[in-house]
């Protein structure tokens, strides 16, 4: 490994590790972070991959800019990447819980009329369909109802959707993931929730749908992902003159 790897390496582990913290409350808005020397110690560096992570954790909005003082924690939510707004393998990996899958179903099928307006295809077209049923630290929270037109969709069924991430396959296949809009809404839990999920049916679920499109505005992917409001937040940021997104916390 070369000191440009193991630099690379060790900032990602120290952001991490920090991230864990300050979401697990161990350190608390308004309380100092561990200096760079102390930072350095634990991870047995140099403070160059030590500043490299504070400076990611600056960005995120989690701690404060220092300016010749220690660092503080900020009550903030956290601005998320984009691949882990898409995805809820490298989510949970932020989060610093183990990822998990069942696949229920895998199918090749025929557009409802639904599903083609939404993917902009027609009724009948070719798609392929996916139910999963997602784990945090081994903990069922949330259903995956997954849709995608044949040609991005036919790179998931020569892959096991059990082994892990179908955003990160799509992106390893070469699929052009540009944007998405997603929007939240709360609804009751349906038969095939409650089963899955091992609740009552007509629960409250939260409901996150999403469409995912390509540079030029091609639909590529769409989403109906069921979550337990036990085991998830979603909150967002809002900053007077940019952007506002949305991001998603584990429940406590």
């Amino acid at each position: 490994m070369t000191a440009t790897t193991r630099g690379a390496q060790t900032y990602r582990e120290i952001v991490t590790f920090l991230r864990r913290e300050i979401s697990s409350g161990a350190l608390v808005p308004g309380q100092s972070l561990p200096t760079e020397a102390d930072l350095c110690t634990r991870f047995q560096t140099s403070r160059g991959p030590v500043r490299q992570a504070l400076g990611i954790l600056r960005d995120e909005g989690l701690i404060s800019s220092g300016r010749g003082r220690r660092s503080v924690v900020l009550e903030t939510v956290p601005v998320q990447p984009f691949d882990v707004a898409l995805s809820f393998t490298q989510w949970c990996r932020e989060m610093g819980a183990e990822p998990g899958q069942r696949t229920e179903s895998l199918t090749r099928e025929w557009a409802t009329r639904a599903q083609a307006d939404s993917l902009e295809i027609e009724e009948g077209d070719p798609i392929v369909d996916v139910l999963r049923l997602r784990f945090a630290d081994g903990t069922p929270i949330m259903l995956e109802r997954l849709c995608y037109p044949f040609e991005v969709g036919r790179h998931i069924l020569s892959f096991d959707p059990d082994s892990g991430s179908i955003y990160e396959r799509l992106v390893a296949c070469g699929v052009d993931i540009h944007h998405a809009t997603r929007i939240l809404d709360a609804v009751a839990a349906d038969a095939v929730d409650a089963d899955l999920l091992g609740i009552e049916e007509g629960s409250p679920l939260m409901r996150l749908r999403r469409r995912a499109f390509t540079i030029e505005g091609h639909p590529i992917e769409w989403s109906d992902d069921r979550y337990l409001p036990s085991h998830a937040r979603f909150a967002s940021t809002t900053v007077r003159g940019a952007a506002n997104g949305l991001s998603m916390l584990r429940g406590v």
